[in-house]
């Protein structure tokens, strides 16, 4: 879990933090003490105070005396440091709950070693070591549980702190933030005027809440700018795995990959990217129209941006190590993002989007990479009807969600379920459009001759057997029949 610090940068923290009169319940000072056990409870207790004190990180420091705070030099070399047939990192990180991000920085000052470890403190749930919550009370480790009141004051913090208000990164100089941050995209994507002085550049990224002041000539990156904007999300630690990842499979299965590619920048300057490279990757269908063959795509690009855009947008920031996931196999295209959907994933339709990252939508929206109104699933299953291919399925996992969108497939190849889910999605497009679904609707959505009505009709009566619809009016004849929702 490193990540790259300068030595310039760690010499300024290290001097910081030996400012401070003594040891705070975010900085914790040791000489050789390097017992695995020890590093993580401590490692528990400082991103949990760190969290309850407002801090980006917590700090264990080794190699300076604690009373005078006298570089005195370490011999702890973490890249050395084995436990259990296992580098520590990777033991201390198997045993922390949820895996956040750490990372040791080992550096010469005044010709004798110290060790930083740099932990970010806790986000959305306190941090566990072992199962157990701990927390510094003074100078002190103690168990979470012991204290209820500072739990309950590190729940509420978690409660009203969104993830985009965070801070990414923090005590940085204006060159550093136009070298991290991609401002000529951002003013590019907003069509405002590049202004000529770097601080001109800085007060406008402020505006839009990228960049926070700090102190006096420095500044923070937040994790929305860092999201929206990083030149290289790497370089930001806690974020790198939150960059998409495309994927080509072989055939219908995950056992050949073709093609994997993970994006680099952040969404906002990356977004029109990964949309193109996805396009030249799909396969093209084959169709005759007014005896010219031509080549279309196999899936609609209003379609795929929506969902892209959607996995993005709606993907919860706490689950860590992993990001939003492109998968594209012979016969199918799955989009996967972290967490699980805020409503039902039968309603994804009709229901008003509800997103947990509001800021990253709403800046995205102004840009036009997605929908200011609804979710545009209205629009992906409108596509699929057009294009007349089966209707997309939406589902939940234990900690994910994943929209698939299937390869043409002729009417009669489509199992019962495709019928079904596809009855059900038209009925919803046409209860939202406040028209009415219909048996001569249907057959017109599955491109079916009239005088094969009677298939339709039974796919509506087994759709309303699955209480997905119902008639709107059970009394009325057959010709005047129409559906709605269940839910209507």
């Amino acid at each position: 879990m490193s990540n790259e610090r300068t030595s310039e940068y760690l010499h300024g923290l290290l001097s910081e933090l030996l400012m401070l009169p003594k040891e705070t319940e975010w900085v914790e000072f040791k000489h050789n003490n390097a017992n695995p056990e020890q590093i993580g409870e401590c490692i528990s207790a400082l991103a949990n105070s760190a969290a309850l004190q407002g801090k980006q990180c917590g700090y264990m420091i080794w190699g300076v005396e604690n009373e005078t705070h006298e570089v005195l030099g370490t011999t702890f070399v973490p890249a050395e440091k084995r436990h259990k047939q296992q580098e520590l990192e990777s033991w201390l990180l198997q045993k922390l709950a949820p895996k956040i991000h750490f990372s040791f920085h080992r550096f010469l000052c005044s010709e004798k070693w110290v060790v930083i470890l740099e932990i970010r403190s806790a986000v959305y749930t306190p941090v566990a070591f072992d199962q157990i919550e701990y927390i510094r009370v003074g100078s002190y480790k103690k168990k979470l549980k012991d204290f209820q009141e500072r739990e309950r004051e590190l729940w509420r913090i978690f409660d009203r702190t969104p993830f985009e208000e965070l801070i990414a990164s923090e005590h940085l100089s204006g060159e550093e933030i136009l070298r991290l941050i991609d401002y000529p995209a951002y003013f590019e994507l907003t069509g405002l005027p590049l202004p000529e002085a770097r601080e001109g550049i800085l007060s406008r990224l402020a505006e839009d809440e990228l960049i926070v002041e700090s102190n006096i000539g420095y500044w923070s990156i937040t994790n929305l700018g860092a999201i929206l904007f990083a030149r290289q999300l790497k370089s930001f630690g806690h974020l790198r795995r939150k960059s998409v990842r495309l994927i080509v499979y072989r055939s219908n299965d995950r056992t050949e990959t073709i093609r994997e590619i993970e994006g680099a920048k952040g969404y906002a300057t990356g977004f029109e990217g990964l949309i193109e490279t996805i396009k030249s990757i799909l396969p093209q269908n084959e169709i005759i129209e007014q005896a010219l063959r031509k080549s279309v795509p196999m899936y609609p690009e209003l379609a795929v941006r929506e969902l892209v855009a959607n996995a993005v947008i709606h993907q919860d920031f706490s689950i860590t190590g992993t990001g939003p996931m492109i998968e594209i196999f012979a016969d199918r295209m799955e989009i996967t993002n972290p967490g699980v959907p805020l409503v039902d994933t039968r309603r994804f339709l009709d229901s008003p989007p509800r997103s947990r990252n509001e800021s990253l939508a709403s800046f995205l929206r102004r840009i036009g990479v997605c929908e200011e109104r609804g979710s545009g699933i209205d629009k992906v299953v409108l596509q699929t009807e057009f294009f007349q291919l089966p209707a997309p399925v939406f589902e939940q996992t234990e900690y994910h969600t994943r929209v698939i969108l299937f390869a043409h497939r002729e009417f009669k190849n489509m199992s019962s379920s495709d019928r079904i889910r596809a009855c059900y999605l038209h009925c919803c497009l046409k209860y939202v459009n406040r028209e009415d679904m219909t048996n001569t609707t249907l057959r017109e959505r599955f491109g079916i001759a009239m005088k094969n009505s009677a298939m339709v009709s039974r796919i509506i009566k087994q759709t309303c057997q699955e209480s997905l619809i119902k008639p709107y009016d059970p009394n009325a004849g057959n010709k005047a029949m129409h559906y709605i929702p269940y839910w209507a």
